[in-house]
C-alpha cells in the first residue's frame, strides 16, 4: 500500500507538530513537517500532499487571539494553493490551535473564544461522534484530551443553521466515562450547544478542540494503570492503543 503524504504545518509558536506526525506515521502515513515560511516560499509541497494538518500549541503567542495571526498569514499568502488542494480529494485537519488557525483562515465556520470559566482548562473529554466526515468513519463516540484557553465553540444563529442542514457539526461533549469518572461537567468551555468539532467540504476539513495526537497510545489515558489492572484480573490482553488513533488511521485508510 501506498503511504499517503502528510504535511504538517509548523513554526511561529505551534508545539505538537511532532506529537502529530508521531500519530499519523503509526497509523500508516508519511508525514513531514514543514515551517509555513518554506510552504509559501515552495507552495507546490501542497500538491505532493493528500493530508494537510495544522497542529495544536500557542501561535504567535496567542497575542491577537488564538490562531488569528497565523490564520491571517495563511489566508493572505496561501489562499490559492490550499484552495486547489482542497478541490483534489484530499483531507486536512486543525487540531485545538489548529482549529482556531482554520477558522481565522476561513476554512471552517464560527470561532472559539474565551472559556467561559475565563480560565486555561486542561483535561479529558467525553465526545459524542455526528455528521458525516472520513476522519471520523466507525466511530459513535471517544474520549481525548483538551488544553486550551479559548476552546468556547461560537456561531451565529445563521451559522448553526447552516451547520446542522450541512451536517456538518463533528463532535459534540457529553457526559460520559472520563467526565463521571472524574465528576467533570461535560462540557468543558461553554461551547454552544456542546460542540467540540466542526467540518467543512464534505467532512474532509475536520477541526476539533480536543487532542487525539495525545491519545494514541493506551498508556497516555489517566487511568491506564488502574484499567492494566482489571484487564490483567479479568484475563484479557491489555490494549496497546488508545482511542486518538482512529482518527489517523481513517486518514490513512481513505487513500488506500
Amino acid at each position: 500500500m501506498i503511504k499517503p503524504k502528510v504535511t504538517i504545518f509548523s513554526g511561529y509558536g505551534l508545539n505538537c507538530e511532532e506529537e502529530t506526525k508521531a500519530a499519523f506515521e503509526f497509523a500508516g502515513a508519511e508525514a513531514h513537517i514543514r515551517h509555513i515560511n518554506d510552504i509559501i516560499a515552495t507552495p507546490s509541497v501542497l500538491k505532493e500532499s493528500q493530508v494537510l494538518a495544522f497542529p495544536g500549541g500557542f501561535s504567535y503567542g496567542d497575542d491577537t487571539g488564538s490562531g488569528k495571526a497565523y490564520g491571517n498569514r495563511v489566508k493572505e499568502h496561501l489562499s490559492e494553493e490550499l484552495d486547489a488542494f482542497l478541490q483534489r480529494d484530499t483531507l486536512a485537519i486543525g487540531i485545538c490551535n489548529g482549529f482556531q488557525i482554520l477558522t481565522s483562515a476561513g476554512l471552517l465556520p464560527g470561532a472559539l473564544i474565551a472559556n467561559d470559566s475565563a480560565r486555561f482548562i486542561c483535561r479529558w473529554v467525553d465526545l459524542k461522534v455526528e455528521g458525516h466526515s472520513p476522519w471520523l468513519r466507525g466511530i459513535e463516540s471517544l474520549s481525548l484530551p483538551i488544553a486550551h484557553g479559548e476552546g468556547k465553540y461560537y456561531a451565529d444563529q445563521k451559522t448553526l443553521a447552516q451547520l446542522k442542514k450541512d451536517d456538518a457539526v463533528a463532535l459534540r461533549y457529553e457526559r460520559g466515562p472520563m467526565s463521571e469518572h472524574f465528576d467533570l461537567p461535560g462540557n468543558p468551555n461553554g461551547a454552544l450547544e456542546n460542540i467540540a468539532g466542526v467540518t467543512a467540504y464534505d467532512g474532509r476539513v475536520l477541526g476539533l478542540m480536543p487532542h487525539p495526537e495525545r491519545a494514541i497510545r493506551f498508556t497516555q489515558l489517566p487511568q491506564w494503570t488502574c484499567e492494566k489492572e482489571r484487564y490483567l484480573r479479568d484475563g484479557a490482553p491489555v490494549p496497546e492503543e488508545g482511542p486518538g488513533i482512529a482518527l489517523f488511521r481513517n486518514a490513512v485508510d481513505y487513500f488506500a
